[in-house]
């Protein structure tokens, strides 16, 4: 009887060849993560994204729940800085929390007089509210603040300057109106198309 090699070699060789890239590829294989129909875990090994950028990036999203979820863990890792106050009033906003917000920023900008984007959402929040006057007042403040710079403030001031001056052509054009997140920090109420 003949060896088993002698009767196939080309067949053996294969298997063997095959063999080899297999065991070559599990070994390859070994320092990834388990190929797995589950989410990865979390990899302690890498530093957390800063959770201030995250709420930022579901505020851009639109996202406003889950934004103001991130900006509370933030609060826990950095304390209850304007920064992340004024996030927070931003994501109340978002929601249509309008008191809230306002609480929010009005201690914003008692802790941060000289914050334009602060007064420029809370003139936005006091527009919403229908307080008007004190409206123009407050983004009057932010426009000075930020010397004029910033076209969002700019054109929220021209705006509640035009609704003060004819009251009744624009009382009812609330629905021709809505918020805009502008920036990181920054709302503009924007004519609807």
């Amino acid at each position: 009887m003949a060896p088993l090699g002698a009767r196939n070699p080309p067949a053996i060789r294969t298997f063997l060849l095959a063999t080899a890239i297999l065991s070559a590829v599990a070994a390859c294989q070994s320092d990834e993560l388990p190929q797995t129909p589950y989410a990865p875990g979390v990899d302690l090994r890498k530093d957390a994204v800063d959770g201030v950028e995250v709420a930022q990036r579901l505020m851009a999203a639109g996202q406003y729940e889950l934004a103001l979820d991130a900006y509370t863990r933030a609060a826990l890792d950095e304390g209850l800085t304007p920064e992340i106050r004024s996030g927070m009033a931003g994501a109340n906003l978002g929601l249509g929390r309008l008191n809230q917000a306002e609480k929010m920023l009005r201690d914003v900008v008692a802790e941060e007089p000289d914050w334009p984007e602060a007064w420029n959402n809370l003139g936005v929040v006091l527009m919403e509210r229908g307080k008007t006057a004190e409206a123009q007042l407050v983004f009057q403040k932010a426009y000075a603040l930020d010397n004029g710079e910033s076209d969002s403030i700019r054109d929220n001031l021209r705006l509640a300057l035009a609704k003060v001056e004819n009251p009744d052509n624009t009382v009812e054009q609330n629905e021709d109106y809505k918020l805009v997140q502008e920036g990181r920090s920054e709302f503009a109420i924007r004519k609807t198309p």
